[in-house]
């Protein structure tokens, strides 16, 4: 970096990612050599930072949202600040646990009594608040504006940014909502979530609405819905049962005045008696009617030390393979390559799991783990499929109950049909119940050890997403296709309380469900929203309110966003496209970049310099782009993709400052 530039650059987007961008520019500003900071002209740097919403939490870790909307990592797994030895040193701040810690010990006068409550009894282990989380990332940027280097300056600007376009001479034009204008020399785009335009169904659904008068809430950040408009003892239908489904369960049953007591489960005779949930209901929740493709909702996370379990390690899906695929030149397919070998990995969890915790479903248990090692050795056998192989030792050795269907796994009701609703809702309950009791197993049971390595293998995924790439059609068809709904519905489930809690309420009337495969519609008899599934015998489900559980769509070509339409119509960026196997070109859902740092391509194929990308955005480059950047662990191993969001973000901030 020349020691006499004035460098002047714009964040667009104030939540965690653009944060992260800022206190890399001040951390590297301030490693500079000695020789530069102490030049009579060293140059000064001024950031101008652009968001509507709170600088530091942006619009989804607002603290002020309700208590209830939990974060799905526990209180050891975020931060904010890197702690790669290889960058340079944070001038302030640390992760989330440490701050935690310290909060507990000299908590900041600033906090309020509930941040206070709430902090007295969050251990490492639990899953915070999210207003939590923003409280710690609003918290970590005062930390880092009172201590700027000498030349730095900070201005921030509480409105949108509508427009950015070139101005000459490698500078850009930042126009502001409230009619200002910024002129700097680079730009960074850290969006973050947008709101999308409905697609063609659901913007059929929400016209019915008007028409007959029904209540439709669209996809939504939850924090931003009014919950109020939902009226007490109305049956409501829910569509999907992902992480959102969580939400908006919280916020019609607890946020409505109802409690959860602990009540001795009525297992069988023999079982360990252990205590399940009750609900009491306040009377003034709705009657939540759940749907969603698979007819259950994700897969609670087992309970753990670490992120990762300690007992399962990949022997297949490893750095090591990945390096092989790149010294010979090979980018690798997802079904072809990746996937065969992280598959091996979940059956050997599962089975080497299975061994050790339930020996008596084993026949010969050395012998087993012996003959399976075998066939799970890739390029083992070349006339016959290893999965045929592998069933066949299985068969061999183990007992109908003990074998493992790994994606049968993320469809537990697959192959059955029910009389009727309540058997549909014992069921689920079933389920729940089931889930919840293997989370509690944690590293002891089969099951949860083979999404566990399935969750390792996301994290080695990442790498080989982001660093060498993937076959377009393997993206397209393979990991985004069908492999990521899998592995979410398995390893990105919520904190087990929420499987007992909605099998609690379903036990207790306030839930029911729909069932798998379900059909949504509008009845313009009944003049009501419907939704059925094939496999329950009792017709359809009618209800006069319908919310969409669902996150609005990352995609750039389906945003509501005034500055990212308007550097779509000038060219400045552009969707990524992608090959089909069919040789079909499709649209994907993020913007096509240039690493490293990750640059805007323009509509012409240029690279639009000193545009950078970071966050969601990226998810045409990079894969698992909403998720936090991952503190280094005390148990298990440490991945490269679990920072990968803040060494974007310092390849940014270097590439801005020109080191």
């Amino acid at each position: 970096m020349g020691i006499s530039q004035r460098i002047r650059t714009a964040l667009i987007g104030a939540g965690p990612r653009g944060t992260s961008v800022l206190e890399r520019l001040l951390a590297n500003w301030a490693a500079r050599p000695a020789s530069e900071k102490g030049h009579p002209d060293a140059g000064s740097l001024h950031i101008d930072v652009v968001d509507p919403y709170p600088a530091g939490p942006g619009h989804v870790w607002q603290p002020g949202q309700s208590r209830l909307y939990l974060m799905n990592t526990q209180s050891f797994y975020p931060t904010l600040i890197p702690e790669d030895p290889q960058l340079a040193p944070p001038l302030a701040g640390g992760t989330f646990d440490r701050w935690r810690q310290d909060q507990q010990q000299q908590p900041l006068p600033s906090l309020t009594a509930e941040e206070r409550a709430e902090i007295s009894t969050l251990a490492a282990g639990d899953f915070p608040s999210r207003a939590l989380y923003g409280r710690y990332l609003s918290t970590t940027l005062e930390e880092l504006l009172g201590c700027l280097p000498d030349g730095v300056t900070v201005q921030f600007h509480k409105t949108s940014a509508v427009s950015v376009r070139p101005s000459g001479n490698g500078t850009f034009d930042v126009g502001l909502d409230d009619g200002g204008f910024l002129a700097v020399q680079s730009v960074v785009l850290a969006l973050g979530h947008l709101e999308a335009r409905l697609n063609a169904e659901q913007r059929a659904l929400q016209a019915g609405a008007r028409q007959f008068g029904l209540l439709y809430l669209p996809p939504a950040a939850p924090a931003d819905v009014d919950w109020s408009v939902v009226p007490a003892g109305e049956p409501v239908l829910v569509r999907g049962m992902g992480l959102n489904f969580f939400d908006v369960m919280g916020q019609l049953t607890e946020g409505r005045g109802g409690k959860y007591v602990e009540a001795v489960s009525q297992g069988a005779p023999g079982s360990s008696g252990r205590y399940a949930l009750e609900y009491l209901p306040s009377g003034q929740e709705p009657r939540i009617i759940a749907a969603s493709r698979r007819g259950t909702p994700y897969r609670a996370k087992a309970a753990l030390a670490g992120y990762y379990p300690q007992a399962v390690k990949l022997r297949y899906l490893t750095d090591a393979a990945l390096a092989r695929f790149a010294s010979a030149g090979i980018v690798p397919s997802f079904d072809h390559d990746l996937w065969p070998l992280l598959h091996r990995d979940a059956l050997w969890a599962y089975y080497t799991t299975l061994v050790r915790t339930s020996p008596v479903a084993v026949n010969e248990p050395a012998l087993f783990l012996e003959a399976l090692e075998e066939v799970l050795r890739p390029h083992a056998h070349s006339t016959v499929k290893w999965e045929n192989e592998v069933e066949r030792v299985v068969t061999s050795h183990v007992v109908p109950s003990g074998r493992l269907d790994l994606l049968g796994l993320a469809a537990p009701l697959a192959g059955r049909s029910f009389a009727s609703r309540s058997d549909l809702d014992a069921a689920v309950v079933d389920y729940l119940e089931d889930d919840a009791r293997r989370s509690a197993l944690g590293e002891d049971d089969p099951v949860k050890m083979a999404i566990g390595a399935l969750h390792h293998g996301r994290a080695v995924l990442k790498s080989a997403v982001a660093d060498g790439g993937i076959t377009d059609e393997s993206w397209v068809g393979g990991l985004r296709g069908w492999f990521e709904s899998f592995v979410e519905g398995l390893a990105s489930g919520p904190p087990a309380i929420r499987s007992e809690q909605l099998a609690a309420l379903a036990r207790a009337g306030v839930v029911s469900f729909v069932g798998p495969d379900p059909k949504f519609g509008l009845d313009r008899t009944s003049r009501q929203f419907s939704a059925a599934s094939p496999w329950v015998r009792t017709g359809s489900v009618k209800t006069s309110i319908l919310i969409e559980a669902l996150a609005p769509a990352n995609r750039v070509a389906r945003n509501r966003s005034t500055l990212l339409e308007q550097l779509l119509a000038d060219g400045l960026v552009r969707p990524r496209l992608m090959m089909t196997a069919e040789g079909t070109p499709v649209e994907t859902s993020g913007l096509d970049v240039q690493p490293h740092p990750y640059r805007a391509v323009a509509a012409n194929g240029s690279l639009t310099n000193g545009l950078y990308v970071l966050g969601l955005q990226l998810s045409a480059a990079q894969w698992g782009t909403a998720i936090a950047a991952e503190a280094r662990q005390q148990h298990g191993p440490v991945y490269p993709s679990g920072q990968r969001t803040l060494r974007d973000a310092d390849e940014i901030a270097r590439g801005i400052l020109g080191l």
